[in-house]
């Protein structure tokens, strides 16, 4: 996959996409970029630490976000891809449902689309994409039943936007984790990645801070009693300190041969990124590898 004369090999690497949201009220950096001199530094600082592609977002998207005009979010992003675009020739995502802003996204330099309305991308969107042969990233927000359910509505998301006229060579699904599943949804969805890896389409999963999270420790039953008899009650891990949880789903999506992962923390996640690939790369000795018959990552 060549996006903007660099090549991606999803197949076979992890590569980091960088979050640079404009707006005053993501979930986790709102109002921290929200100027053009400070989206363009952010995104520079991400770019020296790794990232391969930069994803700018002009509208939150969490639980209970307030909706914004597409006036006011063509305002927010345009001017920060056209100033990003001025000083890197990284490639640039937009992140939108709007059907105008991808397309004014795209004519200031934007390479990609990433949507959350993946399964239910409506026909505008889908056009603007096809015609300006973007490359899309899709989101599946739609809730999970089972394994082979979930496999197969992936693909049908994909199959319908090629449908719409979007090349396959140039679609990448996204699970949708946090996007109308309950947390345990969101857990058996990581559980799955290494058969929806195999669906035939690049996998980006978008895990970064998120509040299965916080979950994951308040179900932990020792977790709780310890707590209890510690005289407390557990709170919740507020985003700003989610980033181990982060890295674990990272190290997961790297296994299971995820091609893109999206998180706010560019640097941290490339380290673990590199060093799962170290270990898994490393070389046995003749010996060893006679004892124990195994090459790369160890079995459990």
């Amino acid at each position: 996959m060549i996006i903007r004369n660099r090549e991606f090999d999803l197949a076979n690497n992890t590569y980091v996409m960088g979050i640079l949201n404009v707006t005053p009220d993501s979930f986790v950096d709102g109002g921290l970029h929200n100027t053009v001199d400070g989206a363009v530094s952010h995104a520079l600082k991400m770019e020296a630490e790794g990232a391969a592609i930069i994803d700018i977002g002009g509208e939150s998207t969490r639980p209970g976000h307030t909706a914004v005009s597409t006036g006011e979010e063509l305002e927010r992003v345009i001017p920060v891809i056209e100033a990003v675009r001025a000083v890197t020739d990284i490639p640039l995502s937009v992140d939108t449902t709007k059907a105008e802003v991808a397309l004014a996204a795209i004519q200031a330099g934007a390479d990609i689309v990433n949507t959350v309305e993946g399964a239910g991308m409506p026909a505008d969107m889908a056009e603007v994409i096809s015609r300006s042969n973007a490359y899309a990233v899709l989101t599946y927000e739609k809730s999970y039943v089972n394994r082979n359910v979930f496999c197969e509505a992936l693909i049908r998301m994909a199959e319908q936007a090629e449908d719409y006229g979007i090349a396959g060579s140039r679609i990448i699904i996204d699970p949708g984790i946090g996007f109308g599943k309950t947390q345990e949804e969101n857990l058996a969805v990581l559980n799955d990645l290494p058969f929806i890896t195999q669906t035939g389409y690049p996998v980006l999963l978008g895990c970064s801070r998120k509040s299965f999270i916080n979950y994951c420790m308040t179900a932990n039953r020792l977790l709780r009693q310890y707590t209890a008899q510690a005289g407390g009650t557990y709170t919740e891990i507020p985003p700003a300190e989610r980033l181990p949880g982060t890295i674990v789903s990272t190290t997961l999506a790297a296994l299971a041969g995820v091609g893109i992962v999206r998180v706010h923390d560019v640097a941290q996640n490339i380290q673990a990124i590199r060093v799962l690939e170290a270990v898994c790369t490393a070389s046995p000795t003749a010996g060893d590898q006679e004892e124990t018959g195994r090459d790369g990552l160890y079995q459990h």
